[in-house]
């Protein structure tokens, strides 16, 4: 029953992301993790192929539409990929099961990534409750912050690798406020960012972990239906009403886990 939730969780990560654009991948980890009983270690990587391969059906779409700035995609994802590379490939195997005691309490690396986690789907539902969006017009000059923008891809590509989600609540804003590019282009240019990163960060783990392909391919199938079920809800649904109401249930979900993983 519980495995049927999961793959039903699958649907639903398509149909959020179809329907109001970005978030549902946060929702990825904790389906693997409590619904398919997956270790948060591989929970990650699955999602990083998930988000990166639903992600780049999105990005495709809005290439179609020329709503994606390949210039700034590219600029963003070189330094965000590298990261969210050596993330997966080096960084998450070289920290200890075990990292430090607090009284009785041992704190491990499967508790911090998923307390990490919770902070990540915190920040990302705030983005969503807030829904505060600045209007760029469409004639604006782009321009480029170079350093700051390469900051930016670095440290969403660091926090990609260790949660697995795919951080458009992070680059929308910084595509935006760095490289001044209109709300729409720079929600369709972050979907082929985080496509790119997710999916290079996904070899990282290939050369680690042993990946269970015919179970990864049939979930991430699942939430591709999904999303296309959502794009065509869309029509009928208006997206950005959902948002906030998406918000509140990722911040529920972020304290659910706080409580469920401290729980003694």
């Amino acid at each position: 029953m519980i495995e049927i939730l999961g793959y039903i969780g699958a649907l639903f990560i398509g149909l959020v992301l179809g329907l109001i654009g970005g978030g549902g991948s946060i929702l990825t980890v904790p389906i693997l993790v409590y619904a398919l009983t997956l270790n948060p270690v591989i929970a990650t990587a699955y999602s990083l192929f998930v988000v990166g391969t639903t992600s780049l059906v999105g990005a495709i779409k809005n290439m179609m539409k020329g709503m994606v700035d390949f210039k700034t995609a590219i600029i963003f994802a070189i330094p965000a990929f590298i990261a969210v590379y050596f993330t997966r490939a080096f960084l998450i195997p070289a920290i200890p099961e075990n990292l430090f005691v607090v009284g009785d309490f041992m704190v491990t690396k499967n508790l911090a990534i998923m307390l990490f986690f919770a902070v990540i789907m915190l920040l990302a539902s705030v983005s969503m409750i807030r829904n505060t969006k600045k209007k760029t017009a469409a004639t604006t000059v782009i321009t480029y912050n170079y350093p700051l923008i390469i900051v930016e891809g670095l440290v969403v590509g660091v926090i990609t690798g260790i949660v697995g989600a795919g951080g458009g609540f992070l680059i929308i804003p910084a595509l935006v406020l760095l490289a001044k590019l209109p709300m729409k282009k720079a929600v369709a240019t972050s979907l082929l960012i985080i496509a790119i990163k997710s999916l290079i960060g996904f070899i990282g783990d290939v050369q680690n972990l042993d990946i269970d392909w015919m179970f990864l391919l049939s979930f991430t199938a699942i939430s591709v239906v999904g999303i296309f079920i959502g794009i065509w809800l869309n029509k009928f649904i208006d997206g950005k009403k959902l948002k906030s109401a998406f918000g509140w249930f990722v911040l529920l979900m972020g304290v659910y886990i706080i409580y469920k993983e401290l729980a003694l």
